[in-house]
């Protein structure tokens, strides 16, 4: 009686690691593996493990931005780091790292009362009213300022008076017209 030897192969295509029953034995890059062991009829069984291992990717994106920032459809207001999983084109994982940065925005008011105009900001205002003035705050966002102005006109009124001689008016004494 002759007996035969067994040949067999498998292939397999995964991503990142690879668990083979056989030897039980764990792969982390793509190659042949074979695994001889004894079958049912005594003789040699070969197993051919052919591996390919597709790697899941991480990549890492650094954002700064004032008060939010969307990233595929999320509003994030606050700094950490935030994760994403798609499927890559070899169809595993691909992890994208948002590495967020949020600084935020300032505003502040101001209330002013004072007579005829201002110059607030390099603009002349003569009128009440609420005005607003943005500028850029030192880590790059809005810092805007509110002036609640109010503007009392200055008054001039006139006087006649009818003397004989000399007319005495705030310690000054006049004797011509």
């Amino acid at each position: 009686t002759v007996n035969n030897s067994t040949n067999d192969t498998v292939v397999v295509s995964i991503c990142d690691n690879y668990i083979w029953n056989y030897p039980n034995l764990s792969y982390v890059q793509s190659g042949m593996y074979a695994y001889t062991t004894t079958n049912s009829n005594g003789c040699d069984s070969t197993v051919v493990l052919d591996l390919t291992i597709n790697n899941s990717s991480t990549d890492t994106i650094l954002v700064t931005s004032c008060d939010s920032y969307d990233w595929d459809g999320v509003t994030y207001s606050t700094t950490g780091q935030y994760f994403n999983t798609y499927t890559a084109s070899n169809g595993c994982d691909s992890i994208i790292v948002l590495d967020l940065t949020i600084n935020y925005s300032t505003s502040s008011s101001v209330i002013i009362t004072t007579c005829d105009s201002l110059v607030w900001n390099g603009v002349t205002y003569t009128t009440t009213g609420i005005y607003t003035y943005t500028a850029i705050n030192s880590i790059g966002c809005d810092s805007t300022v509110t002036l609640n102005l109010t503007i009392n006109n200055s008054t001039t009124n006139t006087v006649t008076i009818t003397s004989c001689d000399s007319y005495d008016w705030d310690g000054v004494t006049y004797t011509s017209t």
